[in-house]
């Protein structure tokens, strides 16, 4: 029988490993893009600065889901921005802003945090709300923490192996930080694309928000706290789709900052879940989003006038596709 020329051989041998070597790398390649922007085809989230727009920040919808979670926990204990910015960066770099399950040895989460360093079970730590507490329940007990460099108010938190790492994400959380305690208005938008099965309304939406923020999130601003959320005023229903949310309350210039402050972070919160509640439409202050827009921009509702934006910005409205 004849038998290749070994030349011949070398060069399909060749041929094969250089294929194989390509199959690799654009597998390589393709985890890569997958861990980055969070799944195939993944609709995208954008951040923009709220002074000139033109400093953005880009983002998955896992990623919007967890910024928002941990936001809404600082927001809802009374920390300042600068708290939030901080927890923000420390979860840029310890995880990307994805709820891992695994780390370097036990770590899981958000903030890598480990089981057998004292800082909760694995099912607690995997709990965006309760490990964003734990963060803060550490953070403020850092003397000064506040007039610190980021990186080093983080790292007294953390005690990671690379201390110096969380400063590389100073910019990124300050934009997200901005939008997402709703001191920059309009300033974040996600495609907004849900799944194919648009099952969530108004309930999951109820609850999510309570999961984030407290039960205090359903009563109107300025209800004075008091007995359980059972019997406070709630968020009401504009239709069997919409869930409305107030933020008026009390008089003066501060107080009408306050509230809208209060009102573009409920309103910037809903944007960052609308994939993962289905979502389709969030309205405050005379501005819209409506899911599937891909041009990152809040729309005019068409509410003219000094009196109309008044009446706009009473309440979030915070509409299901289901």
């Amino acid at each position: 029988m004849l038998q290749p020329s070994p030349p011949r051989k070398r060069r399909g041998r060749l041929a094969r490993s250089g294929a194989a070597s390509m199959v690799l790398l654009a597998v390589a390649g393709y985890l890569a893009v997958q861990y980055v922007t969070g799944g195939g085809g993944a609709p995208g989230c954008k951040v923009a600065s709220g002074k000139d727009g033109r400093t953005t920040y880009e983002f998955t919808p896992e990623q919007a889901v967890n910024a928002a979670t941990i936001t809404a926990v600082g927001t809802a204990r009374g920390l300042p921005e600068r708290a939030v910015t901080i927890a923000l960066a420390a979860a840029l770099q310890e995880s990307a802003l994805r709820n891992l399950d695994h780390g370097d040895k036990d770590s899981l989460g958000l903030f890598q945090q480990r089981p057998s360093q004292g800082w909760g079970k694995p099912e607690e730590i995997m709990d965006p709300a309760y490990s964003a507490g734990l963060f803060y329940d550490h953070l403020v007990e850092v003397p000064g923490y506040l007039d610190l460099p980021l990186t080093d108010a983080a790292q007294r938190v953390q005690r990671s192996a690379f201390p110096y790492a969380y400063a590389k994400h100073e910019p990124d959380a300050e934009l997200l930080a901005a939008a997402l305690t709703g001191r920059s208005a309009a300033a974040l938008t996600c495609d907004g694309r849900p799944g194919a099965t648009p099952e969530k309304g108004p309930d999951a939406v109820r609850a999510a928000l309570v999961r984030d923020f407290g039960h205090d999130v359903l009563r109107p601003a300025g209800v004075e706290v008091g007995g359980d959320a059972a019997s406070s005023p709630p968020a009401t229903r504009s239709d069997e789709r919409t869930v409305t949310l107030p933020v008026t309350g009390g008089t003066g210039a501060g107080s009408a900052r306050e509230h809208g402050r209060r009102g573009w972070q409920l309103a910037h919160w809903a944007v960052a879940n609308a994939s993962s509640l289905h979502i389709q439409r969030v309205t405050y202050a005379g501005r819209e989003w409506t899911a599937g827009n891909t041009d990152s921009k809040w729309y005019p509702t068409g509410s003219e006038g000094a009196k109309g934006a008044e009446r706009a910005a009473e309440a979030v409205r915070i509409t299901s596709a289901g």
